[in-house]
């Protein structure tokens, strides 16, 4: 978090100055890349590699405390820690306008995910669970070409779908072949984590990153608190190191400071582009669980994550190329037929 995210300054505007530039990108969900777009793809490579530590974060989390306990108290302490950043900044309370997306954001990215993916690493373990963050960059992709009616060529598709095939093929493997009882919580948090993302990266075009999830995270504070309570009281407690340094990454990391470069990510390069660079998550995840977990992953680990590499290669370019050709069309600098 820096200072020039802030609204302290009563000439500050929220929108980033490099969205600025492409209006009429933004108004259709994957804006232009703008100068300042290969600072965007380091935010939302650091986004990436803080989610890779997530699921190993849960399971130590889970050394001590119950799926429920883990969750409600995650939300809780993300929440307070979100709610004195605001204040301490003086930001401003999101407009009528951005409460909808506020929502979803919560509901995804703050309550769903965790929730299920936490319920579903009491039965699965972290090669297999990693399924679900191998789908979500297609599924993200999916989501806001939809919803903000987003266009990409042939390539950019056949090379996302590549690549969770890829993912999807090594995570099975790494499963042993099969879909256990968690994969129905895992396939629910896709869908929902994807929709949290879409509309967490179309509000940080008007809102900083840190604002977008810290509004989400106070939002569910007043459900958050007493649910806490009650897991704690309901689920059997044993708190170990293990259990704080994986809750703490859960809160510090995965909640806040990942959800804020990622969103800041897919502000400056767009939800399609950004959620591609996510392929590469399960096999981070997979090197997390070998160094934290003592998890051993198959032969095929070096295969995937050159295939998975390369996918991601061919999405931005053919992304980029497609906003290269979109800016000269709306510019007038294409071929004219003879009039």
């Amino acid at each position: 978090m820096t200072i020039q995210d802030s609204a302290t300054a009563p000439q500050a505007i929220a929108v980033p100055p490099s969205d600025l530039a492409a209006p009429a990108a933004a108004e259709v969900g994957d804006p232009t890349p703008s100068p300042g777009a290969g600072w965007g793809r380091v935010q939302a490579a650091l986004g990436v590699v803080a989610f890779s530590l997530t699921f190993p974060g849960t399971v130590w989390a889970l050394d001590g405390l119950g799926p429920w306990s883990v969750t409600t108290t995650r939300i809780t302490l993300a929440g307070l820690l979100a709610l004195a950043c605001l204040l301490a900044l003086r930001a401003p309370l999101p407009a009528r306008r951005h409460h909808a997306g506020l929502v979803v954001v919560a509901a995804g990215v703050v309550v769903g995910f965790p929730l299920l993916t936490t319920l579903a690493l009491q039965v699965s373990s972290t090669s297999h669970a990693a399924v679900v963050v191998g789908l979500l960059p297609l599924t993200t992709a999916a989501y806001s070409a939809w919803r903000h009616h987003t266009r990409h060529a042939w390539p950019f598709w056949a090379a996302a779908l590549t690549g969770a095939a890829v993912v999807v093929a090594f995570a099975l493997q790494q499963g042993g072949g099969g879909l256990g009882a968690a994969d129905g919580l895992l396939f629910a948090a896709l869908v929902i984590c994807a929709a949290g993302y879409a509309e967490g990266g179309r509000l940080s075009r008007e809102l900083p990153g840190w604002q977008v999830i810290g509004w989400a995270l106070v939002a569910c504070l007043p459900l958050a608190v007493p649910g806490a309570l009650l897991a704690l009281a309901a689920e059997p407690v044993d708190v170990t190191g293990r259990t704080v340094a994986g809750l703490a990454w859960l809160v510090v990391g995965s909640q806040c400071l990942g959800m804020v470069v990622w969103y800041r990510g897919m502000a400056a390069i767009g939800v399609g582009r950004a959620s591609q660079l996510q392929l590469a998550q399960p096999l981070l995840t997979l090197v997390w669980a070998v160094l934290l977990l003592g998890e051993a992953p198959g032969p095929l680990a070096p295969a995937a994550a050159v295939a998975v590499l390369a996918c991601i290669v061919v999405t931005q370019r053919t992304a980029l190329r497609g906003s290269a050709t979109g800016r000269r069309r709306a510019s007038g600098g294409g071929r004219r037929g003879p009039s």
